[in-house]
């Protein structure tokens, strides 16, 4: 098993950060289908006012190339990835497009 934690901030605004809230309270279910399938064993999102936190744990098949490339094809994740995009923004120091950025573990018990 492979533990991944990414980080992504929202538009710090209060309803905005409620509404995204409620989305994740009922993701749609093609978009749990997809999160499961490509080989995402637990996934978690944490928030701190505006800034998420999300933890991942694969398979050790899984590939960020190989999800990526399913959700460029699927026409309901590109939907809610549209739509989640009106509450995120990019971290500073993001590349062009680039959403939810791998973070690098710095201690561990």
């Amino acid at each position: 098993m492979k533990r991944y934690c990414l980080a992504l901030d929202l538009i710090n605004d209060a309803s905005l950060i409620a509404e995204y809230k409620a989305y994740h309270a009922k993701v749609w279910p093609e978009i749990m289908e997809s999160i499961k399938s490509s080989g995402i064993q637990h996934l978690a999102i944490y928030s701190v006012e505006n800034r998420l936190f999300m933890i991942m744990e694969t398979s050790d098949e899984f590939s960020f190339e190989s999800k990526n490339k399913a959700d460029l094809a699927n026409l309901k994740v590109q939907e809610w990835e549209k739509l989640m995009w009106n509450y995120q923004q990019a971290l500073p120091n993001s590349k062009e497009g680039e959403k939810w950025r791998l973070m690098e573990q710095i201690f561990k018990l």
